[in-house]
């Protein structure tokens, strides 16, 4: 497979530290017509970058964490918008390769009047064509933790190779494997993919998964039966929606954090925003409890944006919270301001 290298104005300085998070993934070109208006009636669209590893990459890097995403773009005017919108972010983008025999993947959302459908264009993309050799690059050395989803493997053969390569073969020594679950069944049944998700869940280090996608991947009704059936992980954290997350180690008690009540503008992108907080708050060495406070904290401001990646308060707003009384916050309406 032959690629070429991306542009260098989004590239790592020379000698600047390690990177702390690598991100594996493909990222897309977003198609929305104005909301409430079905997509076959649209004159008009708003363009916009969306990708789950990407959107983790980009809140950390809004946390102050030097994050790189890796991935295949291809050699079009879309490609160049995804390359951009991640740089924009602060993210390290040097290890995002060009095809010029593949295309940039693209979704369309479709609103409707009780939900808004979404129709992918990614078969063939240059991002389905990386594999294992992704992550060979010397530059990614050091890397504190290696962020993967299930949506990968998915989207080819040598995308499904490259992710057991990850968690298999750890080809970036002392990095935590970090896999969120992240089914999309648009891209395969829960009867194909429960299996494969399983098994890669259980060899990574770090796992997110969300209460209801594991009851439909594998019928467990709650967290303790999600942990009985991922005994491998350090570490598996449970999404139960507006609920509260719950974090299950092998040497500790399960530790629950309730959800903050937020105003809901679009759920799209609050697990990557969780998963990322979940991170920050690992790479912060912050005890289980505020890295879940922290999780649902950036995700609140995932949940109060139209967007796939919203502005961030500064840390001492986190701060205020992670340290101060939870029962849970109520944010509903609130302004993130330091």
């Amino acid at each position: 497979m032959s690629s070429k290298p991306r542009p260098d104005h989004a590239a790592a300085p020379a000698g600047s530290p390690p990177v702390e998070v690598v991100t594996v993934g493909e990222t897309m070109v977003v198609l929305c017509p104005p909301p409430g208006e079905p997509l076959e009636h649209a004159e008009r669209v708003a363009v916009s970058v969306g990708g789950a590893e990407s959107n983790v990459a980009g809140y950390l890097a809004r946390l102050d964490h030097l994050s790189t995403w890796v991935s295949r773009v291809g050699d079009d005017p879309f490609g160049r918008a995804v390359v951009r919108h991640v740089a924009d972010a602060g993210v390290h983008v040097d290890l995002v390769g060009v095809d010029p025999a593949a295309p940039t993947g693209l979704y369309l959302k479709d609103p409707g009047p009780t939900a808004t459908a979404v129709h992918y264009y990614r078969a063939g993309s240059a991002a389905s064509r990386m594999d294992p050799g992704a992550l060979a690059d010397p530059r990614l050395a050091g890397a504190r933790v290696l962020h993967l989803s299930g949506i990968t493997p998915a989207l080819s053969a040598s995308c499904r190779a490259l992710v057991e390569h990850a968690v298999t073969d750890r080809p970036l020594p002392g990095a935590l494997i970090s896999f969120d679950v992240n089914h999309r069944a648009r891209l395969w049944s829960a009867e194909r993919a429960a299996p494969v998700l399983r098994d890669l869940a259980d060899r990574s280090d770090l796992v997110f998964v969300g209460q209801d996608e594991a009851y439909a991947l594998w019928g467990a009704v709650d967290a303790a039966a999600v942990r009985r059936l991922l005994p491998g992980p350090q570490t598996v954290v449970v999404k139960d929606g507006a609920v509260c997350a719950t974090a299950l180690s092998r040497d500790a008690a399960p530790v629950v954090v309730a959800a903050p009540r937020v105003s809901v503008v679009e759920p799209v992108g609050a697990g990557d925003a969780f998963a990322a907080g979940y991170l920050a708050g690992l790479l912060r060495d912050l005890d289980p409890t505020r890295r879940l406070r922290l999780g649902h904290l950036v995700a609140a401001q995932a949940l109060g944006s139209a967007g796939d990646n919203a502005p961030l308060p500064p840390w001492s707003w986190f701060q205020r919270l992670l340290d101060g009384p939870w029962s849970p916050p109520d944010l509903t309406g609130a302004r993130a301001e330091g």
